[in-house]
């Protein structure tokens, strides 16, 4: 690690090796789209499937919202998580047009498994796909359509706790001899005399440290983590993976990798993003969006987010830090736009999601601006009305997707913090000298000019630097980046190596 610091701050060139290694992960840089599917695109099928929604369960109109409900003590629980809109696998594989065209990469699904709830963190089975989304021969479909698209689709795997309606619960608590007894927290010190997840009944908790569940989580040959990677997935995001704990989520992820090579375990830990990534592959990086919003509110300052920044890749590690998933919201918080009203800002939030090291997590409607407060408001079905291109939101995002394709610095690139001020400004760098993007961005309220060094020394002298956004150009003179940036907008800068008459002075450089 140490290296690795020291190596940053003499900004050497990228290493071409590494550089052609982290271009054949898929994991490093993926752009994910996030998908609860039963909001997210109506069934074709509703009226023939209308008879898998028992009360308490309610089938709502594609047109309504959810609302948040009071506990109900007769069906001991949130009415609104008996609220359904319909959506089914199939109906999820309609829109990959949609998803392919905006650039995901990797589909995410919710859960997807056997469940009396709309979410579907309360598994029954493990081994069955819920009816109401329909079977595995639809999850089959869905996956080889993905990958003949050349796109990859993770499963969220819920395995700190189950179900009360699962037969495996339901058997052990009425038989204390029952052979599986030992997969949960049997005691009368509960007040139900078991323990659930976070105190709700509904979830009792596993007893991981028990062998059996182990072998029937992920590390048997038929274990739920190796039976979906066999059937094609390509990795699972784990819910509640801090609770895990380092040991048995490096197990996990031992079991996944060996089952399906370079397969991606990514887990909801939401801390600061380091000291996780000897026991998964990604984490849930809230953190890189937190110093950015905070910046743009004022609290700091662009060049302190910046050395920020710095410190986290020196931390975490780039190559770790590309495969976590970098959110500005998901379906446990507000969405994005019910918090910050500005469009310009919701913007520039979306420009640092794009531009540093990570993999963008999309959840679905944050391209269009959705608005939602908590649970159940940011579960809302697609708003498909606001998909147009007048909609800045989704105007901007796909642009963003746009320059982040066409630039491999942006998706698996170094990233090295420049000596700003007032502006957040870094690097984007491969081996490759074509490739380097510089990313700056003023967060205040004024016009900002600052020099600094670009710091990466094959620029020639008088180097040209154009703006992908279009908001204006700068030089490179004498290796200083000179530069004007107008009050709440960011610039991404490629370098123009482009030929005059048939010559350009990079021919040879690179």
């Amino acid at each position: 690690m140490l290296m690795g610091v020291l190596l940053s701050a003499a900004m050497a060139v990228p290493d071409a090796k590494a550089i052609q290694a982290r271009a054949k992960d898929w994991r490093n840089g993926a752009i994910v789209y996030q998908v609860f599917v039963d909001r997210f695109a109506p069934s074709a099928n509703l009226d023939g499937k209308r008879s898998l929604y028992p009360a308490p369960a309610v089938l709502r109109d594609w047109t309504q919202t959810p609302k948040p409900s009071s506990w109900d003590p007769k069906i001991q629980s949130y009415p609104h998580v008996f609220e359904f809109w319909g959506g089914d696998l199939e109906s999820t594989r309609s829109k990959l047009d949609y998803l392919q065209r905006f650039g995901a990469d990797v589909l995410y699904l919710l859960p997807i498994f056997t469940s009396p709830t709309n979410h579907k963190y309360d598994t029954e089975d493990y081994h069955e796909i819920d009816p109401q989304y329909g079977s595995h021969a639809d999850l089959q479909r869905l996956i080889k359509d993905l990958h003949r698209r050349g796109m990859k689709i993770m499963l969220d795997g819920v395995f700190n706790h189950i179900g009360v309606t699962s037969p495996i619960f339901q058997k052990a608590k009425d038989d204390p001899k029952d052979p599986r007894r030992d997969w949960f927290f049997f005691d009368k010190s509960y007040e139900r005399g078991y323990r659930g997840w976070s105190g709700v009944p509904t979830m009792p908790g596993l007893k991981l440290e028990t062998p059996g569940v182990r072998d029937f989580l992920w590390k048997g040959k038929d274990s739920v983590v190796r039976r979906y990677l066999k059937d094609g997935i390509d990795g699972w995001r784990l819910d509640v993976a801090f609770e895990l704990g380092p040991d048995l989520l490096r197990d996990l992820t031992k079991s996944a990798h060996a089952q399906k090579k370079g397969s991606a375990v990514v887990g909801e830990i939401s801390g600061y993003p380091s000291n996780w990534f000897d026991a998964v592959d990604g984490v849930f990086n809230f953190a890189s969006l937190a110093i950015g919003q905070r910046m743009l509110s004022g609290a700091i300052r662009g060049g302190q987010a910046g050395r920020m920044y710095a410190d986290m890749v020196a931390d975490a590690g780039l190559e770790n830090l590309l495969k976590s998933w970098i959110l500005p919201e998901n379906h446990d918080t507000p969405r994005l736009a019910s918090l910050v009203k500005d469009v310009k800002t919701r913007n520039l939030i979306a420009g640092l999601q794009f531009t540093l090291p990570g993999a963008p997590c999309v959840y679905y409607g944050l391209e269009l601006g959705m608005e939602g407060q908590g649970d159940p408001q940011n579960r809302a079905p697609m708003r498909w009305d606001l998909v147009r291109e007048d909609n800045p939101d989704y105007a901007f995002m796909k642009k963003l997707i746009q320059i982040r394709k066409a630039h491999p610095a942006l998706r698996y690139g170094d990233f090295t913090a420049l000596q700003s001020d007032k502006l957040l400004a870094f690097s984007r760098t491969t081996d490759k000298l074509r490739d380097t993007v510089f990313v700056l961005m003023n967060p205040t309220d004024e016009k900002v000019k600052e020099v600094f060094p670009g710091r990466v020394g094959r620029i020639l002298s008088w180097g040209e630097l154009r703006d992908q956004l279009g908001t204006g150009r700068a030089r490179s003179i004498n290796g200083m980046i000179e530069v004007e940036v107008p009050a709440r907008s960011m610039m991404i800068m490629t370098l123009s190596t482009d030929p005059y008459g048939g010559y350009s002075p990079y021919d040879r450089v690179g």
